[in-house]
């Protein structure tokens, strides 16, 4: 009878670390780029053209 496969439970461990690593980096990337345009549509401040 053939024993356990440790090797494959590792390998599938690390697939599933690798994939979630992935998906916070996805996640980090996609709210800074977020909170770029978001800063992006602000009104300028300090332009020179008020009227005050």
């Amino acid at each position: 009878m053939a024993g356990p496969k440790y090797q494959y439970e590792k390998r599938q461990k690390d697939l599933a670390k690798k994939k979630k690593q992935e998906e916070k980096r996805q996640r980090k990337t996609a709210k800074k780029e977020t909170g770029a345009q978001e800063e992006g549509q602000a009104p300028p401040q300090g332009d020179g053209e008020s009227a005050s």
